[in-house]
């Protein structure tokens, strides 16, 4: 069989987010303010598999610093623009891939040209500072444009998603299998009726699918119990025992995996809360013209299950002991019941989309049939804004409790917030390893000591605005750390952030898996990562 080289080349990631996830990948762009170590790491982990293009937006003029702590940068590249050197390295890592760079300094370009950002398909911005990052947060969450922001310094670091809304089909749960064995439909019970179990000799006995195993005693159980489905542990007892009475021989591995299975007949089959309160949210009761594809389809399903009780049958079969023709038999009946669900859903869909001005043509039916094979995992995400973090409504009380408990990698995230603060009145970060570097170790010593009773002060301020009174002692070690840092990124904590952030935003572009809501914090001294939603 011939595989074409993009097949070829992708084979692994494809296998992951399939060729619809490659395609969003593929035509994807993507913004990189600042091509720091850790915006280069996270650069590589998306031009490895094939983003479409990136831009590189980076004023800085690289020095020997910047070649210490960044593997796409060489000597040779002292002297010259940042972004333009780092887009070349980057570039070569994969000819699919357009790179492109912009040598502006991004701080004047966000606060003279913010509409610039909103060609992209998302944004990734290192080490900016809070007024211009405020800025740009504000203007890529008002045209619903992803931003990532990325901070390291030293061996701490963190990241944060900013986007209004993410919605998600394609969750990836481990299993999406859909039985209906409590509800099972026509053309299944006529399909298990073709069995007469006391009839089939030994070999056709033993190759009874355990679905069809399942549907049987099940039924039998429910005429003996008013239609109920077993409820109990005793009843569940039971009932695997009732199952157990039909196996004739130790070596019917078909009616071993109807005992293990059991449980999934005495699950009764409805729509999950999650789905539940996605169909009860604005944006599905609200339809317009400016909805997006999802909140269409979803209120298509919304409409099938309010007619049919259920949700679209996803018509997944497990693999399982049986004959070929039987097992295929089953799955065509399966594949044939979601076939009808989705048709009846699409006429949902189209009435909607008429309803409302807009084409037909404008939901593809692929897209319909993947929301409707994935009904139970779709997922919405909101995210509070940078806004809410830093101004309106900040997390004061979740704050002051993580940072009573020394364990909590949140002490991580204020050093950094302060950190900001510093550059603000001094236009540079904290760094106390300079001084050391001096011939007088008496001044040096002083000096050190003033960089971090500077920063400290402004963590106290920090703490105030937060109401946080009780001061960790713990936090001055950290303060210590960060002044040691001097602003710097290490090579190692770049490779592992970059990593991390790529993998968010894969998700973010693809639309699949979930990603993290909505920062993570990084530690690096304690080799520890934790989750906040700030």
């Amino acid at each position: 069989m011939h595989v074409d080289k993009k097949t070829q080349k992708y084979d692994r990631q494809l296998r992951l987010w399939h060729a619809n996830g490659q395609t969003a990948l593929e035509t994807a762009k993507v913004c990189l303010i600042n091509g720091t170590a850790t915006g280069c790491e996270i650069l590589k982990d998306l031009v490895l598999p094939g983003i479409g293009s990136f831009t590189v937006v980076d004023g800085k003029i690289v020095d020997g610093s910047d070649v210490g702590n960044t593997f796409f940068l060489v000597p040779d590249s002292i002297g010259k623009s940042r972004a333009e050197v780092v887009t070349e390295f980057l570039q070569e890592l994969n000819e699919d891939v357009k790179g492109f760079h912009l040598p502006e300094n991004p701080i004047a370009l966000i606060e003279n040209q913010p509409e610039y950002f909103l060609q992209f398909s998302i944004v990734i911005t290192t080490n900016i500072p809070e007024k211009p990052l405020l800025k740009l947060a504000d203007t890529l969450w008002n045209a619903k444009i992803p931003l990532v922001v990325v901070r390291t310094v030293g061996f701490i670091g963190y990241f944060r998603i900013a986007l209004p809304e993410h919605t998600i089909v394609e969750t990836h749960p481990e299993n999406i299998l859909d039985l209906r064995l409590d509800v099972p439909f026509l053309s299944l019970k006529q399909y298990v009726k073709t069995y007469n179990f006391d009839t089939l000799d030994s070999m056709d006995h033993g190759h009874i699918p355990y679905v069809v195993i399942l549907l049987k005693y099940l039924e039998q159980w429910k005429q003996d119990h008013d239609g109920k489905l077993p409820s109990t542990s005793a009843e569940r007892n039971e009932f695997k025992q009732l199952i157990q009475s039909g196996k004739r021989n130790a070596d019917e591995e078909n009616f071993d995996e109807a005992l293990s299975s059991a449980w999934k007949a005495c699950t009764a089959t409805k729509v999950p809360r999650q789905v539940e309160e996605i169909f009860k949210d604005s944006s599905c009761e609200n339809i317009t013209a400016e909805s997006s594809n999802f909140w269409i389809i979803v209120r298509a399903i919304r409409e099938f299950v309010s007619n049919e009780g259920l949700l679209p049958l996803a018509g997944s079969v497990p693999d399982m002991k049986a004959y070929t023709s039987g097992y295929v038999a089953m799955q065509n009946i399966y594949r044939q019941k979601a076939k009808e669900d989705i048709s009846i859903v699409r006429v949902h869909v189209h009435d909607i989309l008429t309803s409302i001005g807009r084409s037909i043509d404008s939901i593809s039916d692929d897209e319909i049939d993947s929301c409707c094979k994935h009904a139970s995992f779709i997922q919405v995400l909101r995210y509070r804004s940078l806004q809410e973090e830093y101004i309106t409504d900040p997390k004061k009380s979740d704050i002051g409790r993580w940072l009573r408990d020394s364990q909590e990698s949140i002490v991580n995230y204020v050093l950094i917030r302060a950190m900001d603060r510093f550059y603000e009145s001094h236009n540079r970060y904290p760094d106390a390893a300079t001084f050391f570097l001096e011939d007088d170790a008496e001044e040096a010593s002083e000096e050190a000591r003033s960089e971090f009773s500077t920063l400290k002060t402004y963590v106290n301020i920090l703490l105030g605005e937060w109401d946080i009174t009780n001061y960790p002692e713990h936090l001055d070690n950290y303060i210590h750390e960060i002044c040691r840092a001097g602003g710097s990124e290490l090579a190692n904590i770049a490779s592992l952030l970059g990593g991390m952030v790529s993998q968010e935003v894969i998700k973010l572009i693809t639309r699949q898996y979930i990603p993290i809501n909505n920062t993570i914090v990084f530690d690096g001294v304690k080799s520890t990562s934790s989750s906040y939603i700030l």
